[in-house]
């Protein structure tokens, strides 16, 4: 069993149904995790409760743990995470991740919201149409990435391969970043996680540190968000963020 007060009174409220099957089995291993997730890695990082639990289960979808998925989106949506946010979670994986991942997730969350009697589906936070969708959606990126830079982009694009921008405006940023639920300061640092789970996106990683700072966030965010992904990650995929932070928002050492 754990041994932190800390970890035991965050547990109480995350999971009031008590511990898992590992308390069983695996002991040893259950104290270890807990102690370290619930106790040693929440002293090291000022993220809200919500704000945690949205960026771990992001980082959860990337690394594809859907037992560990049903388990902290349960804990999720019992710490105060909204069904909507839950939600907006896996959609916004989607497009990292891709769909042939992210639906394995989608499944699970609808089975958890529909035991806990949430009608579905939820209320649709789309705000654009099939029209507007590739205008919206290139000023989004414009607005996330810098107008001259998503230009750029687009010139330097071969004739065959410009509609790669095109989707990424219209279907990643039009799709998903013009949506509600999520501010757009939160969706960075949700995507932040997400590429970081992923592994082996380093130039992307990198790419979406410089956005969050684009955004408003801070070399501190990033951090508190590598902060609570190693637990879930591991860290050879977190130092490999946390060499992106570090090149792209440099610590002061005055």
């Amino acid at each position: 069993m754990t041994t932190s007060d800390r970890a035991r009174q965050e547990l109480a409220q995350l999971f009031p149904d008590g511990p898992s099957s590992l308390a069983t089995t695996d002991p040893e291993y259950l104290s270890l995790y807990q102690d370290f997730a619930f106790d040693e890695v929440l002293a090291r990082t000022s993220l809200s409760r919500v704000d945690r639990l949205t960026v771990q289960l992001g980082a959860i979808i990337a690394v594809g743990g859907q037992t560990e998925f049903r388990a902290m989106a349960t804990a999720a949506l019992n710490g105060g995470v909204s069904a909507i946010v839950a939600k907006e979670v896996v959609y916004q994986a989607t497009a990292y991740v891709g769909m042939a991942r992210a639906i394995d997730f989608l499944v699970v969350l609808n089975e958890l919201l529909t035991d806990r009697g949430v009608a579905l589906p939820l209320e649709g936070q789309s705000t654009t149409t099939p029209a507007d969708r590739l205008e919206a959606g290139r000023a989004a990126q414009s607005a996330i990435v810098g107008t001259a830079a998503v230009d750029r982009m687009y010139e330097q694009a071969p004739a065959d391969a410009v509609h790669f921008q095109e989707f990424l405006s219209a279907n990643c940023f039009g799709d998903h970043y013009t949506r509600t639920g999520l501010d757009v300061q939160r969706r960075e640092l949700l995507t932040f996680a997400i590429l970081v789970g992923l592994g082996g996106a380093d130039a992307q990683v990198a790419g979406h540190v410089a956005m969050n700072l684009h955004v408003g966030n801070t070399r501190q965010h990033l951090l508190d968000v590598l902060t609570v992904l190693v637990p879930y990650v591991g860290y050879p995929r977190t130092l490999n963020g946390l060499g992106a932070v570090n090149d792209g928002a440099p610590a002061d050492h005055d």
